[in-house]
């Protein structure tokens, strides 16, 4: 029997995170374009210097309302007429509203770029925010915040947040409200947030995207361009504090037949020189399917479907961020005990320990390797630059974050995790049957236990 003969993997081309160009248009928004050849549907992200903490008080969960409100109708276009518009286009267009601030993403073919840009500039320029419109967003907004505290881990989320941060501080309460404050926001407040946060001055806009043939200047100058305001500073943001006094708190769930685990704490944002071995040191204990936790706690003793061990910034800059630094998972109700211990065990063994050559390689070849893969496309490209702008990040640096990922060595990558992850500088929140997980969770002696109402 004769076989085809085997392909041969060909010869591996250099890669490296791509540089944009940066510039200024005389409106005073900033500009980030990348060409990509091939990328025929260009992504485009917007971000606009309105940060949670500048919300008035009462108020949460206005500037994901007025995001949300921004593509429903202009001075120009009904909401319907709007929607239609962006489909002739073949677009898709998104906004979202987190600590830094808002994020506009659009996707269109590059033949529509114009079109779709004139669209999202007409949305800047000259948002409705039509009562009825406001309303009806304020009433979707209402209709899923009872699913959000039904889902574990959203409410585990919440929980964590509030635990975590003082009363006073905007990251201890729900980014998009609560249903108390969410009811009170109507068209004049989204229109107020709007008028007093944004504006081209204190914006910025990223392109990327096969841009051969695409007079890039002119299409901004006829769009976003056209966009004008005042050039007002961005608003100053305090410094994040945080507790993170080792203890536990249960949300009770009657009848809960598992329990959902989030372990965090506050640690250091991209801005420190200990991130890459930080980054390294999470993905070891608990970033993929062969990490530590996941081979104690999946693999050995069968208490979970898996265990994540993450960092996620949530504030950054010159004033001052702050990354959470957490450990998330579910285990069923019984074992919710013995996964708590054995979890502290991995952290301890870990500390005493350390990693191994071998774990420290797997994580790089993994983090580096996948690399070109990962941003094969406009959107993930622009999506972290985007991140760059938002957290005050060079734009070379997630360039510079693949080859100090790769330079950093095991004991690095050991101190920065042990560092991240104190065992008696944690707070535990577990929602599920307090009834049941209460007792065998006192007595592990990881922190006083409360148990709260879910």
């Amino acid at each position: 029997m004769e076989f085809h003969p085997q392909p041969r993997p060909g010869t591996a081309k250099p890669w490296a995170f791509p540089a944009p160009d940066r510039g200024t248009l005389d409106n005073g928004l900033t500009v980030l374009r990348c060409h990509r050849p091939g990328q025929q549907v260009v992504a485009v992200e917007i971000f606009l210097a309105a940060p949670l903490e500048a919300e008035p008080e009462g108020l949460d969960g206005v500037a994901t309302i007025m995001a949300r409100a921004l593509s429903e109708g202009t001075d120009k276009h009904s909401a319907e007429e709007f929607a239609a518009e962006l489909e002739r286009c073949g677009a898709t267009l998104d906004a979202h509203a987190d600590h830094p601030g808002v994020r506009i993403s659009l996707e269109v073919p590059v033949s529509r770029l114009a079109k779709a840009l004139g669209l999202v500039a007409e949305a800047l320029r000259a948002p409705a925010f039509a009562d009825s419109e406001v309303e009806r967003l304020v009433r979707n907004r209402l209709d899923e915040i009872p699913h959000e505290i039904a889902n574990p881990a959203r409410r585990a989320a919440m929980q964590l947040s509030k635990e975590l941060f003082p009363a006073t501080s905007r990251m201890s309460r729900p980014r998009q409200g609560t249903e108390a404050t969410v009811a009170g926001i109507d068209s004049a407040a989204v229109r107020a947030f709007f008028e007093a946060h944004v504006r081209p001055a204190t914006a910025t806009a990223v392109v990327v995207g096969d841009l051969t043939g695409v007079d890039l200047d002119a299409v901004l100058a006829d769009t976003l361009g056209a966009w004008t305001g005042d050039t007002a500073e961005p608003r100053p943001v305090p410094p994040v504090t945080a507790d993170d006094t080792g203890r536990v708190i249960i949300v009770d769930r009657p009848g809960a037949v598992q329990t959902q685990l989030l372990i965090g704490r506050i640690g250091p944002d991209r801005h420190d020189r200990v991130w890459p071995a930080q980054v390294l040191g999470t993905y070891c204990l608990g970033g993929t399917l062969t990490s530590r936790l996941d081979k104690v706690l999946r693999e050995e003793k069968g208490y979970t479907y898996g265990v994540r061990a993450f960092g996620q910034v949530l504030r950054s800059g010159p004033q001052g961020g702050a990354a959470m630094l957490a450990i998330s998972g579910s285990v069923d109700t019984p074992n919710t005990g013995p996964a708590l211990d054995d979890l502290w065990k991995v952290l301890r063994t870990l500390a005493a320990e350390g990693l191994t050559d071998a774990e420290r390689e797997t994580a790089v070849q993994n983090l580096v390797g996948v690399a070109p893969l990962k941003y094969e496309t406009a959107a993930s490209v622009a999506g972290t630059l985007a991140d760059q702008v938002e957290q005050h990040l060079p734009d070379d640096f997630q360039a510079q974050l693949y080859a100090r990922l790769a330079e950093t060595g095991t004991v690095e990558a050991t101190a920065a995790v042990v560092s991240a992850f104190p065992t008696d500088r944690l707070v535990t929140v577990l929602v599920g049957d307090a009834a049941r997980i209460k007792e065998p969770v006192e007595a592990l002696g990881i922190g006083e236990v409360t148990v709260v109402t879910g």
